[in-house]
């Protein structure tokens, strides 16, 4: 929970002054607004969420299963660029608010606040130097910061409520204003349900919470596929967060709407986006507000954690997984380099600023939470559970609500997020096309009848393998296929031939486990199939396997394709078929160096 909340709790380090700024004397209204959304939508969405995605994907996964083929890759790639928007952003923008909070001091030298770029590049390198050490590290600076800060903030907001009570007028003066400003009860509600999105940041938490599922302790008892136990922890994990959070946003919305001018939110104000140290300073001296600073800024800058977790948990899980990453993606360390150097540059780009970036922060974090919605919404309705369904579509309809206000008051969200989609695509299907000629299988299995009819031919000391296409499976293709390869290839009548044939089932997925099954055609035809992704790159693994397995090195005889070499060669990039005879040699060729040791290839 504490990996979770130095990203969710944290942002009380700017949440407060960032509801007063934007709503006025309503800000407690609309914080209302936000925490009956948080306790009411987030969190049975998310609830769902961890139970539909154990291992933490998150919805991303759940969206991914329910569109076939390149459809739910290319959406997956989308989702993980504003995934990437909003870890990445977490990252930067905390590491930014933290320098603000440390610049911000009394007590720190005014020169300081020349070196921002420069201490926020500092934060981000202690960061992924924390990550580099080890993952167990992490967590634990995490526990002991989420503890000492939420101690901290329960001081100043108890406070603050003990000054409220003390001078009831404040709270009648609020009131006055608020009702002086927008009139009847019935405006101010209208005007908080506008403004709320602008306070959005304050769900930041939820796709982070399921994110770490991967950390939490399971039963050695529970079903792998169903790990009841770790589902049960994510719940109360997400459930507790929330809950504190609500009090706190709550609580401090009141406190710093009533006790601190409205001129002091706004930019150059001594609480603009330090609402609560503002407090901390001014009510409990220059001692404890330098206190709280200094744990502000800790949390604030270790907030990046709970993202850079985020991070490491779901490029691994999807990238290599589709071809899209180099097997190195799935290590730690070389990722954690990567994340990091993206992070300096983000900050260099926005001069690490923090207001620059919350519109980016706050458009991925509502994509996620809406595309999070909608696979709540189609899994309710997947099991029948109407009533379910219906919730979470209104739920989704809020959040759609949400994003659209967001992306329209501050366009530049969506641009950032799509500069991370683009680079995302960019970089995914260029590797996917450098790693295409890989043998793209996990493993090679023989049925028993694909096993007898491969141990006849290993007999006469050569194994004849001969590829047909899936098109056409009548006997009459089977006979004039042999009778022109034995013709063409001068196959001699004395040796067996074993008919090859491979069946794309989903062109998209990278890596498959293949099962080769074995049939006897008409008591004469010897034919081996199996179900792929891509025709070439199978053909070559069950060659080396049968080498392997059977101690012979094959032949394998092939017909030129007809078509352009190019078009050929895209059909092989994207659906898996193509220029097979000349793409299977080059597959065999990077697999196994040793020429002496290569299966051969015949083209007719």
């Amino acid at each position: 929970m504490c990996l979770t909340g130095v990203d969710y709790f944290s942002t009380l380090g700017y949440q407060p002054g960032i509801a007063a700024l934007a709503a006025g004397t309503v800000a407690p209204v609309a914080t209302l607004v936000l925490v009956a959304l948080t306790l009411f939508g987030a969190l049975p969405v998310y609830r769902l969420v961890a139970r539909e995605s154990p291992r933490g994907e998150g919805s991303i996964a759940m969206l991914q299963r329910l569109l076939p083929r390149w459809g739910g890759k290319l959406l997956v790639l989308v989702l993980l660029g504003f995934a990437a928007t909003d870890f990445l952003i977490t990252m930067t923008l905390s590491a930014a608010d933290a320098t603000a909070h440390f610049v911000e001091n009394p007590l720190i030298p005014k020169g300081f606040s020349h070196y921002t770029i420069l201490i926020t590049l500092i934060f981000l390198g202690l960061l992924a130097a924390i990550f580099l050490r080890g993952f167990a590290e992490a967590i634990m600076v995490a526990v002991v910061l989420v503890g000492v800060y939420l101690a901290l903030n329960l001081v100043v907001v108890i406070d603050g409520i003990i000054g409220i009570a003390r001078a009831g007028h404040l709270v009648v003066d609020w009131q006055h204003a608020m009702t002086a400003e927008h009139g009847s009860p019935w405006m101010i509600i209208a005007l908080a349900l506008l403004v709320f999105p602008k306070l959005a940041l304050g769900l930041s938490g939820f796709e982070t919470g399921v994110s770490v599922m991967p950390q939490i302790k399971g039963s050695p008892d529970d079903d792998p596929a169903y790990p009841k136990t770790r589902i049960i922890g994510a719940r109360k994990l997400l459930t507790t967060a929330a809950l504190i959070m609500s009090a706190f946003l709550i609580a401090s919305s009141i406190i710093c709407t009533v006790l601190i001018p409205e001129d002091e939110f706004k930019s150059g104000g001594h609480a603009n986006g330090r609402a609560l140290a503002y407090l901390a300073h001014e009510r409990l001296g220059a001692g404890f507000g330098s206190v709280y600073d200094i744990s502000t800024i800790l949390i604030l800058w270790f907030a990046g954690a709970s993202a850079m977790a985020g991070l490491l948990n779901l490029v691994p899980r999807f990238l290599p997984k589709f071809g899209m990453a180099p097997e190195w993606a799935r290590a730690v360390r070389p990722l954690v380099l990567v994340f990091a150097l993206l992070a300096f540059c983000v900050t260099i780009y926005f001069r690490a600023s923090v207001d620059a970036q919350g519109a980016a922060y706050a458009t991925g974090v509502l994509v996620l939470m809406t595309s999070a919605s909608v696979a709540a919404t189609l899994s309710a309705r997947r099991r029948h559970h109407r009533g379910m369904a219906i919730g979470f579509a209104v739920i989704t309809l809020v959040f759609i609500y949400t994003t659209i206000a967001n992306i329209i008051e501050r366009p530049e969200g969506v641009q950032v997020a799509s500069f991370f989609i683009a680079l995302i695509i960019i970089v995914s299907l260029a590797s996917r096309v450098n790693r295409s000629f890989e043998l793209r299988s996990t493993g090679v299995t023989f049925d028993e009848t694909a096993r007898e009819i491969l141990s006849e031919a290993a007999k006469t000391g050569s194994i004849q393998i001969v590829t047909h296409d899936c098109d056409d499976l009548s006997l009459r293709e089977y006979q004039q296929k042999e009778l022109q390869q034995r013709a063409e290839s001068h196959i001699p009548a004395s040796e067996e031939i074993v008919f090859l044939e491979v069946n794309v089932k989903d062109s998209s997925e990278f890596k498959t486990d293949i099962v080769v099954h074995g049939r006897v055609r008409d008591g004469v035809y010897r034919i081996l199939w199996v179900n792929s992704a891509a025709v070439p790159n199978t053909i070559a693994a069950v060659l080396l396997a049968i080498r392997d397995e059977f101690g012979v090195i094959p032949n394998v005889y092939f017909e030129w394709s007809e078509g352009n070499p190019i078009t050929n060669l895209l059909k092989f990039l994207f659906f898996g078929v193509g220029e097979v005879a000349v793409t299977t040699r080059e597959v065999l060729r990077r697999a196994e160096t040793d020429l002496d040791r290569r299966p051969f290839v015949h083209i007719g």
